[in-house]
């Protein structure tokens, strides 16, 4: 893994100084996402092609990067760390393991402006950085049990899927759920309140591996048939539409009548397609390309010394059997 990290921060400070001479010495507004495989952050690359499409008289040019694997925790630190040693403009990070990268940027103390996106550092590390700009996830979490206890409102049995063990969003949203679906705040797991309980062997944590993420939910639905509501805090096993087809065709029948519910985050078109063939009854979307479209405007305000709020939140679409809403058309 360390030397695909490394060898992934090569080809960034390749293409960062390649993109600096041959753009008449643009400055560079990085954002460093936690991996080139998750489809997710491609959303955030085309915001930021679509920024550079827009403002293409600008002194300025977006750098969109990450590891070659969103496992590669090592590597989007080193890729952070490269690119601050090289000289950017300022940069905007999507952080996999927040209390890792806190620690480097400490170390490095950069003079160019830091702004998280899609993720945050831990609030005890947030003075290293200017702004967040995207999801608020406590939200997320919050609307995920809202969609979750509409369906089942005597509660049940429920198993989280979450990504990686220190992601602060995931966490956060597994927090905002938690406190929702139980009614009060501060729940480190739910075992009754409101009816509410999660299964023995769940949190599952997928690291944000897809084929991972598949299996965790076929293996919950056969150890555990009588299982009420499975919550995908983040989108994983839907970005790979044809396992995700196959694991939740052997529950379909329970998917039809409610038995079993599936909640899940993000908006992605396989899986607004999955939400409407029935494999999910929920979807609660985040706007990724709204994140890379705005952080070159943030970055260039922070670099302009001007106020800019702490956080920018981007909003959020939901998609249920009431009100498809974005996930009709999309």
């Amino acid at each position: 893994m360390k030397r695909v990290g490394l060898l992934v921060s090569a080809v960034a400070l390749l293409a960062l100084a390649t993109g600096v001479s041959n753009a008449a010495d643009k400055k560079t507004l990085a954002i460093v996402v936690k991996g080139l495989d998750n489809p997710f952050f491609e959303q955030i690359n085309l915001g930021c092609k679509k920024w550079m499409s827009e403002h293409a008289d600008s002194e300025y040019e977006c750098l969109y990067t990450g590891p070659a694997s969103s496992t590669d925790e090592s590597g989007e630190v080193q890729i952070v760390d490269d690119l601050l040693t090289k000289g950017v403009a300022a940069i905007a990070i999507s952080p996999s393991n927040a209390p890792a990268m806190a620690n480097r940027i400490r170390q490095i103390a950069p003079s160019v402006p830091v702004m998280t996106v899609d993720a945050d550092l831990l609030e005890k590390d947030r003075d290293l950085r200017k702004t967040y700009l995207g999801t608020d996830n406590y939200l997320m979490g919050v609307k995920m049990a809202e969609q979750a206890t509409k369906l089942k409102p005597n509660g049940g049995t429920v198993c989280l899927q979450l990504g990686n063990v220190a992601a602060d969003n995931i966490n956060a949203r597994a927090q905002g759920f938690r406190d929702t679906a139980g009614g009060e705040k501060g729940i480190e797991r739910l075992t009754g309140q409101n009816g509410w309980t999660e299964i023995d062997g769940c949190p599952v944590f997928t690291n944000d591996q897809a084929d991972l993420a598949n299996q965790q939910m076929a293996d919950t639905f056969t150890a555990n048939p009588d299982l009420d509501a499975f919550i995908l805090v983040g989108g994983w096993a839907q970005f790979a539409p044809q396992a995700y087809a196959q694991v939740t065709d052997q529950v379909m029948d329970k998917l039809k009548s409610k038995k079993l519910v599936i909640i899940a985050g993000d908006t992605l078109p396989p899986q607004t397609k999955a939400f409407r063939e029935g494999r999910s009854h929920a979807q609660v979307g985040q706007r990724p390309f709204e994140m890379g479209l705005r952080a070159p405007d943030v970055m260039i305000q922070l670099i302009n010394g001007e106020k800019v709020d702490d956080p920018l939140f981007t909003g959020l679409d939901v998609c249920n059997g009431d009100d498809p809403g974005f996930c009709k058309d999309n």
